[in-house]
C-alpha cells in the first residue's frame, strides 16, 4: 500500500509563529530564574523542543524523559509507563515540561505528578497541540501551541506508525489502523 500524503492542518508558517510567541511568553515568564530546565518528552517532542529552545531568550538546559501509553496499539489504554528517565535532578530547579500532544491527559499528568514527587523550584507545562475534546483526566497545560479537533495528526515530530515526523507542518492523515 502506497503512504497517503498527510492533508495541511496548521501550515509551517503558522507553526513557527506559535513557537516563536510560545519562546516569548516562557521568555517572559522565567526573566528572573537563573536557568530553566527543559524536559522534552520524547520521541514526538523533539522537533518542537529544539525549536523552541532556539527562539527562548533565557538561559536552559535540557534534558529528556520517555514514557510509554499506546503499547502497539493507536488507542491509549490509560496506563502509563516510565521507559527512559531523566539524567538531570530536578530539586529546587524551574522545569518546563515539553510535550507533543495532550489527548486523555494520562500521559501528562502522569509526569507531572512524578516530576513534583522530586521537589522542582516550580513545575510547568508546554503543550504542542491538544484535542480537549479528547481529553479523560485534568491535565493543567500552561503553555499551549494550538487547540486542534479529533483527528490523527502527523509532522513537527507527530508521527503515524514512525511515519512522518519530520515533516515541517502539522497535518492530518488517516490511520490505516481501523481500531484508531
Amino acid at each position: 500500500m502506497t503512504p497517503r500524503k498527510p492533508e495541511v492542518l496548521i501550515p509551517e508558517a503558522e507553526v513557527r509563529s506559535r513557537v516563536e510567541a510560545l519562546a516569548r511568553q516562557i521568555s517572559e515568564d522565567y526573566a528572573a530564574v537563573d536557568e530553566l530546565l527543559l524536559v522534552g518528552v520524547l520521541k514526538g517532542a523533539f522537533i518542537f523542543l529544539a525549536d523552541l529552545s532556539r527562539c527562548l531568550t533565557i538561559p536552559r538546559s535540557i534534558d529528556f524523559i520517555a514514557v510509554s501509553s499506546y503499547a502497539h496499539s493507536s488507542r491509549t489504554s490509560g496506563a502509563v509507563r516510565l521507559v527512559m528517565d531523566l539524567r538531570t535532578p530536578i530539586e529546587g530547579r524551574h522545569v518546563l515540561v515539553v510535550e507533543d500532544i495532550l489527548e486523555t491527559g494520562y500521559t501528562l499528568e502522569y509526569l507531572v505528578d512524578v516530576l513534583a514527587a522530586r521537589k522542582p523550584a516550580s513545575l510547568k507545562t508546554c503543550v504542542l497541540v491538544r484535542k480537549q475534546r479528547r481529553q479523560k483526566v485534568q491535565a493543567t497545560v500552561d503553555y499551549l501551541g494550538f487547540e486542534i479537533p479529533d483527528v490523527w495528526v502527523v509532522g513537527y515530530g507527530l508521527d503515524y506508525a514512525e511515519r512522518n515526523r519530520t515533516l515541517p507542518y502539522i497535518g492530518v492523515i488517516e490511520p490505516d489502523d481501523r481500531s484508531a
